[in-house]
């Protein structure tokens, strides 16, 4: 298995260098896994909206690419992009988690026409050699992507804060791990050989628990003292709550739309659903995890407790878009499946 500011729209049109446009139109790449496109009506507003900022290298799928500039150096790779920046690139493995992020925005404009809680996207690059090729595929799958940082080689890092991310997504685990560092939410994706059919209807977004939602404090008693000592602990503290992990910012930025869709105390077909799935048993390490996400006042949609077991067969069945985890052994686990995995280092 292999795991390796401007506005854009989806005009419709190929952009040239010299500006004109091109009608030619490749076949649309992996249409069963493409989500209905949204219309905006109502732009989200920085600091309302949920800020999703995704590394160009993981929305589309840059392997080749990355190649080239490796055996041919910034020319030649200069060159192939220019030659073929009509070109669009196929869909990366981020693609599909944001078209559910454009599907649950078109849900919200319904019910909320004014309301400016929103998906937002940021498009990092740090390569402006890629903007036209990038910008034409864009527009080729129909993504409403309003704002994307080029950082001229520079990380892309010092600006998340200034975009007010709630996640970001990168191929570079360095980067990631610098804005885990900076208390921004950030996982490393990779390019997978198999990406399961996923829910074009609803975003579903599966987490680890310990190291993820949860501080590792819990696993870090694991790793150096056994199960039996692990088990005990939890045992003892089983009424406290843990500190919270990475992640759990992102989980409260969901549940933040999900509240969106209550009607009369029922969340009825709701287009954001979420899921605890972790290694932890149903025992009392369980009962502290949802103990812990209640005195957050944090709600899951399931929680599945795997007593250790491997988590890659309940998530080909639970399809989510996107699964975060902090070991690799999972990870790949879930990748071997078909599943979206993300490491959380």
């Amino acid at each position: 298995m292999s795991l390796n500011s401007q506005t854009l729209t989806g005009s419709g049109q190929d952009w040239t260098r010299n500006g004109s446009s091109s009608s030619s139109r490749a076949p649309m790449e992996n249409e069963s896994m493409i989500l209905k496109p949204s219309t905006p009506t109502r732009k989200p507003i920085p600091g309302n909206a949920i800020t999703i900022a995704v590394s160009s290298q993981v929305l589309f799928n840059m392997e080749k690419e990355q190649q080239i500039y490796e055996q041919q150096g910034m020319e030649g790779y200069i060159k192939y992009q220019q030659e073929h920046e009509t070109e669009p690139f196929s869909p990366g493995p981020a693609f599909s988690f944001v078209k559910a992020l454009e599907a649950v925005n078109t849900q919200l404009r319904k019910l909320y026409p004014d309301s400016e809680e929103l998906f937002d996207v940021v498009l990092m690059t740090n390569n402006h050699e890629v903007e036209l090729r990038l910008k034409n595929t864009i527009n080729h799958h129909k993504l409403f992507i309003e704002r994307f940082c080029m950082t001229g080689g520079n990380s892309p890092v010092g600006f998340l804060k200034a975009y007010h991310t709630n996640l970001y997504l990168s191929s570079d685990q360095g980067k990631v791990r610098e804005a885990l560092g900076e208390g921004i939410a950030a996982a490393t994706m990779f390019t997978q050989e198999k990406m399961n059919k996923v829910s074009e209807t609803q975003l579903r977004v599966a987490f680890d628990g310990d190291g993820v939602l949860f501080s590792d404090e819990s696993e870090r008693i694991f790793k150096a003292h056994g199960l039996d000592a692990f088990q005990e602990h939890e045992k003892l503290h089983e009424k406290d709550p843990m500190n919270h992990g990475p992640l759990k910012c992102f989980l409260e930025a969901l549940g933040k739309l999900q509240n969106k869709f209550d009607v009369n105390g029922q969340r009825e077909d709701c287009p954001i659903r979420t899921y605890l799935v972790t290694a932890r048993d149903d025992s009392s390490a369980g009962k502290r995890a949802m103990n812990t996400l209640s005195s957050w006042g944090l709600e899951i949609d399931e929680a599945h407790f795997l007593d250790g077991k491997p988590k890659g067969p309940l998530l080909e069945k639970i399809r989510p878009h996107i699964f975060f985890d902090d070991q690799m052994r999972h990870v790949e686990g879930a990748a071997e499946k078909g599943t979206v995995a993300c490491h959380v280092p």
